[in-house]
Order: C-alpha cells, then structure tokens, then sequence
C-alpha cells in the first residue's frame, strides 16, 4: 500500500486519487483488477471511509474505475483515445449567431477586429477575488441560497440608485434582474410579441436582435439611423401603414455604430409612441462605457411606454451576467411572469458579487478608466483605419465601435470573406434588418488598430479599387465602341 504524507497541503483525498492514477496508468492495477474495499484502504491509510469514497468517485468520473454496486470497484478497460469532436457550428457562416459564436469562442490566431467585447486583460483586475468572497459571504446559505424571481431587494434598490444618477427617475419596485442584455430582449419578446405583430428596429442596428425577431414570426420594419437618430419621417409613416406594437431603440452608443440620439430626436419619437400607442425597448448596454452626461428616453418619458434594459456583462465581466430591465409596474409584471416560466430566476451568487462590487464603490472607479482606455484606443484605431483607406463618417463620441464606409466598388461581403481566411473577424452586412449593406463594417477600437488588420485592408482595399478602376475603364471603352 501506498503512503500518505500528511504534513502536505495536498487534500488526503487528492493524493489517493493521484497514488490510483498513477498506479493504474502504470499497469500496476490492470483492466479488471479490483480495487480495495473502501473500509480496507480506509484502514489500511488511516483515514475515514468518506475519503477514500471521495477519491473512489472522483476515479469513476474519469472513466478510470467502474463502481458495481456491493461487489465493490474495478479497473476500467483502457479506452482507445478518440479525436475531439470537431466543433459545432450554431449559425451559418457569417450570420449573426455565427459571428457571435466565433467572437466567444476565442479561437487561436484569430483576430476579432469587428468584436463586441473588451479583451480579457482590460477586465481582469474589475472584479477581485476578494470581491467574489465577499459576495458569496452576502449569502445567507451561501451556495445553496435561492434568489428572488425579481432579483435580491438589496441589489434592485442599488440598481435604481445607478439608474437615478443618470437621471432616470425609478426604485426598486420597477427593477428586474436578467442574465444580461440578450435575455431582457427574449423577456421582451416572449411578453409582448406575437407572430404577425409589426416592430421597429433601428437599421444598421443589434444584429442578434434581428435574429430574435425572425424566430418570433414578427414583421420587422427597419428605420434608417442616423448619426442623431432613427429617421423620424419613416417612424410616422412606419406608425401609419402598420401599426406597430414595439420599437427597439438605442438612444447612447448606438452598437454598431457608437453615435447617440440628440435630445430633440428622442422627444420626437416619444410623441410618435404616444400618438400611435407603441411601445418602446430602449437598449443601454453600451451606455456604461459613455463618458458625461448623456440623454435616454427611460429619463425623459419617466418609464412611460418604455421599457429600459441594461447589462454589466460587456463592462465589468462575461462571466458575470447580471443584467436589468426598468419599466411601469403593469408591464414589469408581465416581464416577472415570463421570468419566472423561463428561467424561474437568476443566479444569487452572481447578483451578490455585483451587490458587493456597487456598495463598495469600484464600479464608478472601473468604468472611468474603461472610458479613458477607449477614448485612447479609438483615437489610435480611426487614424489608422483612414491611413488603411477606410472612411469614417461622423466618428462615434465614445465606446467600443467605428462605422466604416468602405471606398466605392469594394464590396463588403468579399472583404469579410477574404479576411476570415487571413484570420481575421470582421462584420458588416450582419447590422443590416436587411442583410443588404455592403458598404459599411464595424470595428472595435481596441482589436482594430493591430497591424494584421491594418495591412490586409491597405492591401486589399487598393487592390479591390483598381480591380474596379479597370473594369470601370473596360466598361467605358466598350461603351464608346458601340
């Protein structure tokens, strides 16, 4: 029998586990072979049965040991190794749940120049360990505390605390907490949309989005956003023809392309919602990283008619998906409801970590320097996209993104495709409620200042553009001929 040390910081039952393993590997305990009963290697090392039951399950997980009920446990025969399965595709190549699925699958080699997420290193100091300790210790019943359907009171109350400071009157009555930005727009959907229903959506605009509408059998009317704005006149006459049960609006960096609604467009469109009774989704997950004041409809309309939704995923951490949805108590109600037949309710760990991390005041902290960072970045990153030929119409004010507008007779399809093959993530027609534009691609000012990029699209875009000049000239001198 094997020994134990005990003066080891290494679990006795790890280091059982570990002395099996090793043996087993070895052939020193060969397939079929029976192990020692539990109460004789309990024992025979001098420790209790539940560490060596520990260590006897950990094998069985792995495959190594078969457990057969009284007659004890056995070797397992040796597996021929098999290769991993290839990876499994969600969406169609460069559709949006694709693009999506390639951003987080973070594949080697790959840079995510159109990607809607910070890089692991800009978040890794914004939530400590200690934090999460704290935030666990929060829980009375730590890991086995339920959460409130509607979310933890106390983190509802700091919630609406945010919200107030940015000027949008609520408490934590009117407050529902989510899995993030993506599973507010499912509650919203789920809640207040049925097929055959028309609703607005901002076109270019949030792709994923679009790919929930479609799947909700809706008839999705794009309207043309402009730097200060959706196009008003098209609202009215989209109000008109179809009568339209919802608008998703994105009044602060707008995704994708970073510009904000001007205080006169949002009062515009809170008159056309009154007049035409619609409803109105305003999407703030990007409003964390806007630096200064800045204007919402949640804040002008006080929550009336709309229903406001944020998240802290993209700013503060993936991993903890912690989101939020404001509105009226009588559609907050319907939103709880579907909550609660969806998902029942959301993570209490998670919602004690952002509890921690609000009362201790690190957030104000963490986003100041993520809107210093990215006003670098983009700076960085738009001198070098108009250096690589890209045209940048009305650069955003702040946030993650640049809308590029490719020069004429380059298509953005052939661009997106040639880049993938060079390793290289970029999106464009994705944003479109269409599928149409070619013209224009997003950018994240972080990934899309690295030189890979830069280089590819000073190369291809003066190659697609003579290409175009002399097909241009062909065309023209067969004009002439005839």
């Amino acid at each position: 029998m094997f020994p134990l040390d005990r003066q080891s910081t290494i679990p006795l039952a790890d280091q059982i586990e570990s002395r099996l393993v090793a043996l087993i590997e070895a052939g020193q305990l060969p397939a079929g072979a029976k192990l020692t009963s539990i109460r004789s290697m309990a024992t025979q090392l001098g420790v209790s049965p539940n560490t060596v039951i520990t260590a006897y399950d950990r094998l069985v997980a792995q495959g190594l040991v078969d457990s057969r009920g009284t007659a004890g446990f056995f070797v397992c025969e040796a597996a021929s190794p098999e290769p991993l399965p290839s990876r499994l595709e969600a969406g169609e190549e460069h559709d949006a749940v694709w693009l999506v699925q390639q951003a987080h699958d973070q594949r080697a080699n790959m840079l995510p120049a159109s990607s809607g997420a910070l890089p692991v290193s800009w978040l890794e100091d914004a939530i400590p360990a200690a934090v999460v300790q704290r935030g666990l210790a929060r829980s009375v019943g730590g890991m086995a505390a339920r959460c409130p359907p509607q979310g933890m009171p106390e983190l509802r109350e700091r919630l609406a605390m945010f919200m107030r400071g940015q000027g949008i009157a609520t408490d934590a009555s009117r407050v529902l907490t989510t899995f993030g930005g993506t599973h507010a727009i499912d509650l919203i959907c789920r809640s207040f949309l049925k097929a055959g229903d028309t609703v607005l959506v901002e076109t270019p605009g949030y792709h994923l989005l679009f790919d929930r509408l479609r799947e909700a059998g809706v008839n999705m009317v794009g309207i043309m956003r402009g730097h200060d704005g959706p196009d008003l006149d098209q609202i009215e006459a989209a109000c008109i023809e179809h009568r339209p049960r919802l608008f998703f609006i994105q009044s602060v960096l707008h995704n994708p392309t970073g510009w904000a609604c001007s205080a006169a467009n949002l009062h515009r469109v809170l008159m056309l919602a009154e007049r035409h009774d619609m409803l109105l989704a305003e999407d703030d997950v990007h409003g964390h990283f806007h630096a200064g004041p800045a204007t919402r409809l949640a804040q002008l309309s006080e929550l009336r008619r709309v229903i406001y939704y944020s998240s802290f995923c993209k700013a503060l951490s993936p991993a903890l998906r912690v989101g939020y949805v404001a509105a009226e108590p009588s559609l907050l109600k319907v939103l709880l409801r579907t909550k609660i037949q969806s998902v029942l309710t959301t993570s209490s760990l998670n919602e004690n970590v952002l509890l921690e991390l609000l009362a201790g005041g690190r957030l104000r902290k963490h986003l100041d320097r993520l809107q210093q960072k990215l006003a670098t970045a983009r700076n960085v990153t738009a001198r070098e996209l108009r250096r690589a030929g890209m045209l940048l119409d009305r650069p955003a004010e702040g946030g993650l993104f640049l809308w590029g507008t490719l020069p004429a007779g380059v298509e953005a399809d052939t661009l997106v495709r040639e880049a993938y093959r060079e390793g290289i993530l970029l999106a464009g027609a994705a944003f479109d409620a269409g599928n149409e534009d070619q013209r224009h691609l997003r950018f994240n000012v972080v990934y899309a200042q690295h030189p890979k990029l830069i280089d590819f699209l000073s190369q291809r875009l003066q190659a697609l553009s003579q290409a175009t000049r002399v097909i241009q000239r062909a065309a023209s001198r067969s004009h002439d001929r005839a």
